[in-house]
C-alpha cells in the first residue's frame, strides 16, 4: 500500500506539471484543446492525491508500524479515531493535507469554470498547480509519509524494520477537535491560494479590472470563513486541553494562522473600493499576494521547527525549501505587479478624509500595522539568535500591549464605517447618524464604569461594542421599518426579506455583530481570577462564591493510559452546581502527560478545574482552579460570525443572471 501512495505521489507531481505546461501553451497559442488536457490532468492531479491519502488512512488504521509515520504518531492500541486524526499529527502527514486539500479546490474552481473566464483560467490552472508540484515534492523527497523504518546490520546491510507498536500519539492530540480543528484550519490557508490564483492570472494576462476581483471575492469568502473557524477552534482545544485556563497565548503557530487572516480581513474590505470606485487596484493585488505567502509562511511556522511552540507537533529540515520557495513566489509576485503598473492605476481619488473609502483604508492599514505587529513578535526570537547568538522572547505582554489598543481601534471603525457615505460625508449627516449610538454607548458606559469595571481598557471594550452594537441595530430597524412602509410586510417578513435581499450588507452587518460579541468574551479577562489549592477526600474548600467538595480520590488503568483524577461536587451560593471530574493521565505508549480539564460553562463565567498531581503524602490532590467570565460569548460569537458569512455566501439573483448570460456569451465566442 505504501507503494501505492509513492506512485500516486509521482504521478500527481508529473500531472500537475503536465497540466501547467499544457495550459500556458494552451493560453498563449489560444488552443482550446489543450486547456481542456490541462484541465483533465487538475481531475487526474485530484485522484492520485486522494488515492495517496487513502492509502495513507489505511496503514494507519491497519497500524502498519513498518512505516516510520505510522510508528512515530500511533500505537496499537489507539482508538481508530484517533488512528485517522493522526494523518495529521506529524509533518509529513500534515503536508499530504495540504496538498489534498488544494487538490480538493484546485478541483472545484476548475470544474466550476469549465466553460468560463478563458482568459483568466489556464493562468489560475497554472498557479495552482505550480503550488500543488511544492507540497507534493516536499512530500516525496524531504517528508515522506510512506518511508519505511530500517535498520542497519554490523555488516552495513540495511532491512526492513518492524517495531512490535508504535510511539502513540501525543497525548495533546487526543481530543475531539483535533478531527475537526487542523482540517479547517488547513480549509482555510489553503482556500487563499484560488484569490491568489486569480490576482496573478489578472497580472499575467493584463486583465485587471475588476473582473478577478468579483470571481474571487466568494472564494476569498469561504477561505476567511474556514481560517475564523479554525482560529476558534484552536482557541476553543487550547482552553479545554492545555489546562492553563486561557484560549491564546500569542504561541508562534497562534500568531501563524492570524496573520494571514488579518490580511485577508483586510482585502475583503478593500475589494469593495475596486468594485465601487476602481481604486485600490495595486493594493487588492498587494493584499492577497501578502495573505498567500503568510499562508505558506505560516505552514512553514508550523512544520518546521524554526520557532517553539506549545502547538508545533513536528519538525524537520524543509525550512530552506519553504524559505526558498516563499523568496521565488514574492520577487515573482513583486516583478509582475510592477510590470502591470500602468494597468493597475486608480481611475478615481479620494474625494473625502471623511468618507467610506476613508473609513475602508483607515481599516486596512490597522489590521496591516497588527499584521506586522505579530510578524515581528513572532520572528524576533529568530532574528536575535541569527544576529546575536541569543535568542531573546517576547512574550504575550508585547503582544498585547501593542494590539489592544489597535483591536479597539478597529472595533470602533466596525461600527463607525456604515455611517460614512461613498466618496463625502457632510458634517450634517456624520452628526445625525452617530448621534443615537454615541447617546447610546455613553450611556451603557456610564452603567459600566459605575456597576462593572473602571479599568480603562475594559472599560473602552464595553462602550465601544454598545456603540458597533447600536449601530447595527439601528441599521436593521431602519432597513426593516422602510420595507414595512413600502411593502406593507410584517416585521418578521420585513426582516427576512431585508437581509436575504442584500445579502452582502446584512451579512456583513452580522459579521460584525459576531465581532462585538467576541469582543465581549475577550474582555472577560480583566476580570479572570485563578488559586491553587490542597483538598483530600471527604474535605470542604471555599472560593469565592463556591463551596467545593471533594467526594473521592480515584486511579484508572486502561490499555491507552494510566489516570489519577478527583471528583469534586460544587455548590455555588448553596445551590447545587455540578460534580466535576479533573484528570491527570500518563500515556503509556508516548510517556507523555497529559491533564484533562473538569468544566462548568457558563454565560457569566466559567468555572476551570485542573488536576495537577498528588500531594507528597500523596492523600490530597493538588487543585488549579479558574474563574473565567465571558468566555462562553467568544463561542456563541463564532457561530453568530459562521451565519453571517453564510448569508454573505449565498448567491444573489443578480449574480445568477450575470454568470448566466457570462456563460452564453463564451459558448458562443467559442463556437464562432
Amino acid at each position: 500500500m505504501n507503494e501505492l501512495g509513492n506512485y500516486a505521489l509521482i504521478l500527481g507531481i508529473a500531472l500537475a506539471a503536465f497540466a501547467v505546461l499544457t495550459s500556458m501553451i494552451g493560453v498563449r497559442q489560444k488552443r482550446g484543446d489543450l486547456i481542456l488536457v490541462a484541465q483533465r490532468s487538475v481531475y487526474a492531479v485530484f485522484a492520485m492525491v486522494v488515492i495517496a491519502s487513502g492509502c495513507l488512512i489505511y496503514l494507519l488504521v491497519t497500524s502498519d508500524m513498518s512505516l516510520e509515520y505510522v510508528a512515530s504518531y500511533t500505537n496499537v492500541d489507539l482508538p481508530v479515531f484517533y488512528k485517522v486524526t493522526a494523518f495529521w499529527a506529524g509533518q509529513a502527514g500534515s503536508l499530504l493535507l495540504w496538498s489534498l486539500m488544494l487538490a480538493i479546490y484546485s478541483f472545484a474552481v476548475t470544474y466550476r469554470y469549465r466553460h468560463q473566464h478563458g482568459e483568466l483560467m489556464p493562468y489560475v490552472i497554472a498557479t495552482a498547480m505550480v503550488t500543488q508540484i511544492f507540497f507534493l515534492a516536499l512530500n516525496l523527497f524531504s517528508a515522506n509519509p510512506f518511508d519505511e523504518l530500517h535498520s542497519v546490520h554490523a555488516d552495513g546491510s540495511s532491512h526492513i524494520f518492524t517495531p512490535v507498536d508504535g510511539r502513540g500519539l501525543n497525548p495533546l492530540l487526543q481530543h475531539p477537535a483535533m478531527i475537526i480543528h487542523p482540517p479547517t484550519l488547513y480549509t482555510g490557508y489553503v482556500g487563499f491560494v484560488i484569490p491568489f490564483a486569480f490576482a496573478i492570472a489578472a497580472l499575467l494576462s493584463g486583465k485587471l479590472d475588476d473582473n478577478w476581483i468579483k470571481i474571487s471575492r466568494r472564494w476569498t469568502l469561504f477561505a476567511w470563513l474556514f481560517q475564523s473557524a479554525g482560529i476558534m477552534l484552536g482557541g476553543w482545544w487550547a482552553y479545554v486541553e492545555l489546562g492553563w485556563g486561557g484560549y491564546w497565548a500569542w504561541d508562534p503557530v497562534e500568531n501563524a494562522s492570524l496573520m494571514p487572516w488579518l490580511t485577508g480581513t483586510a482585502f475583503l474590505h478593500s475589494v469593495m473600493i475596486q468594485e465601487k470606485r476602481n481604486m485600490f487596484k495595486v493594493w487588492n493585488v498587494t493584499l492577497i499576494v501578502a495573505t498567500y505567502l503568510l499562508c505558506i509562511f505560516g505552514t512553514f511556522l508550523t512544520r518546521s521547527g524554526v520557532v517553539s511552540s506549545v502547538h508545533s507537533f513536528a519538525q524537520g529540515s524543509i525550512g530552506k525549501f519553504f524559505m526558498s520557495y516563499i523568496v521565488i513566489a514574492l520577487c515573482a509576485s513583486v516583478y509582475l505587479v510592477i510590470h502591470r503598473l500602468p494597468l493597475l492605476k486608480n481611475e478615481n481619488r479620494l474625494d473625502s478624509a471623511i468618507s467610506r473609502e476613508s473609513s475602508f483604508l483607515f481599516n486596512n492599514l490597522v489590521l496591516l500595522i497588527s499584521c506586522f505587529a505579530v510578524l515581528w513578535g513572532t520572528i524576533f526570537p529568530v532574528l536575535s539568535e541569527a544576529f546575536t547568538g541569543e535568542k531573546i522572547v517576547i512574550g504575550a505582554p508585547f503582544f498585547n500591549k501593542v494590539n489592544v489598543p489597535i483591536g479597539l481601534f478597529l472595533l470602533f471603525l466596525t461600527g463607525a464605517g456604515p455611517l460614512f457615505a461613498w466618496r463625502k460625508t457632510s458634517l450634517a449627516s456624520l452628526n445625525k447618524a452617530f448621534l443615537y449610538p454615541t447617546i447610546i454607548a455613553l450611556a451603557g458606559g456610564a452603567l459600566v464604569f459605575f456597576f462593572v469595571t473602571q479599568h480603562f481598557y475594559g472599560l473602552m471594550s464595553f462602550i465601544l461594542a454598545i456603540f458597533v452594537g447600536a449601530v447595527i441595530i439601528i441599521e436593521f430597524i431602519k432597513g426593516t421599518q422602510a420595507r414595512i412602509k413600502a411593502n406593507s410586510e410584517n416585521s418578521m417578513t420585513a426582516l427576512k426579506n431585508l437581509t436575504l435581499k442584500n445579502k452582502r450588507r446584512y451579512g456583513g452587518y452580522i459579521v460584525h455583530f459576531a465581532i462585538v460579541i467576541i469582543f465581549i468574551g475577550i474582555t472577560g479577562t480583566i476580570f479572570n481570577y485563578e488559586t491553587k489549592f490542597e483538598i483530600g477526600q471527604g474535605q470542604t474548600t471555599q472560593v469565592k462564591d463556591y463551596t467545593i467538595v471533594c467526594e473521592k480520590i480515584g486511579f484508572d488503568d486502561n490499555a491507552n493510559y494510566q489516570s489519577q483524577y478527583a471528583v469534586l461536587n460544587i455548590s455555588k451560593n448553596g445551590s447545587f452546581l455540578a460534580s466535576m471530574k479533573p484528570e491527570f493521565r500518563m500515556y503509556k505508549a508516548s510517556e507523555q502527560p497529559s491533564t484533562e480539564v473538569a468544566l462548568q460553562k457558563g454565560l457569566q463565567e466559567d468555572l476551570y478545574i485542573v488536576f495537577t498531581g498528588l500531594d507528597n503524602t500523596r492523600q490530597r490532590a493538588v487543585i488549579q482552579l479558574y474563574i473565567n467570565p465571558l468566555v462562553t460569548w467568544l463561542w456563541i460569537g463564532t457561530f453568530v460570525l459562521v451565519a453571517g458569512t453564510l448569508i454573505c455566501l449565498l448567491p444573489n439573483a443578480q449574480d445568477e443572471r450575470t454568470e448566466i448570460k457570462t456563460v452564453k456569451k463564451e459558448s458562443i465566442a467559442e463556437k464562432q
